[in-house]
């Protein structure tokens, strides 16, 4: 009886095991990669892959979930601080790979009056001029991308007097949101975004200097507790086809 009972436990283990490994990877992404990975997981899935299932959110806020035990596989962060810190938390099975290098830009709608440039020369009008009212940048607490912009409007002199007008986006998709749909002025947000599809048309932006802000490097790093699946989509997020669609979105790869 105890053999049988034994025999009928492996089984359960193995029918669960296998069950598990049938089950998508579960993934966490930065907002900025919202569209990129979006067509990442279609093409991985018509080369065979199980398409894996992606959560976004702001890379603080996902740092967090991990550190309280969220049962993400693969976590595909805007900062690479974040996966440093995980990894001396002992949450990672190593300390990743540097995938991208994320760029920031000014962007409004189509029809907007403020005039978008490198500089910021019309946003800083806009601002002196009284006609700007809102403007749009991620939470700098834990969306790298906010960081970042604070950073930008400090190097351009108008972090004190825009600061009231500020509207802050839970992640840098959402700031992207309220940046080109009206709802303020414009933003500061990842070029990835606007060079989505969906966007593309209806925006007007420009790229903000390298220079203006510390380097916006994206680490992406497997969890302690990943599967295969998670391992394969993370094998090819480093590919050639893979790292063609990040350039599209403006991203600048590791060894360009």
């Amino acid at each position: 009886m105890h053999h049988i009972a034994l025999r009928l436990a492996l089984s359960l283990s193995l029918i669960f095991s296998m069950l598990a490994h049938a089950e998508p990877a579960r993934v966490a992404a930065a907002a900025d990669l919202k569209f990129v990975l979006e067509e990442l997981t279609q093409a991985f899935e018509k080369q065979g892959g199980e398409k894996p299932s992606v959560t976004y959110g702001s890379s603080g806020a996902i740092t967090t979930q991990i550190s309280n035990g969220a049962p993400f596989e693969l976590f595909v962060s805007a900062d690479e601080d974040y996966v440093t810190k995980l990894n001396a938390g002992g949450f990672t099975k190593d300390e990743g790979v540097l995938y991208a290098t994320g760029h920031l830009v000014i962007v409004v709608p189509k029809q907007a009056a403020l005039e978008v440039d490198s500089e910021l020369k019309g946003l800083q009008a806009a601002l002196k001029a009284g006609k700007l009212q809102r403007f749009a940048i991620a939470n700098p607490e834990h969306a790298p991308y906010g960081r970042r912009a604070v950073e930008v409007l400090k190097h351009a002199g108008i972090w004190e007097q825009i600061q009231p007008k500020l509207v802050l986006g839970e992640n840098v998709a959402q700031a992207a949101q309220f940046a080109t749909s009206g709802s303020t002025d414009g933003g500061i947000v990842a070029l990835s975004l606007v060079k989505s599809p969906q966007l593309m048309n209806s925006v007007k932006y420009a790229e903000i200097p390298e220079s203006w802000h510390s380097p916006q490097r994206q680490r992406m790093v497997l969890l302690k507790h990943s599967g295969s699946n998670a391992k394969a989509f993370y094998d090819f997020l480093q590919q050639p086809a893979a790292r063609q669609v990040f350039s599209r979105y403006g991203f600048v790869l590791p060894g360009e």
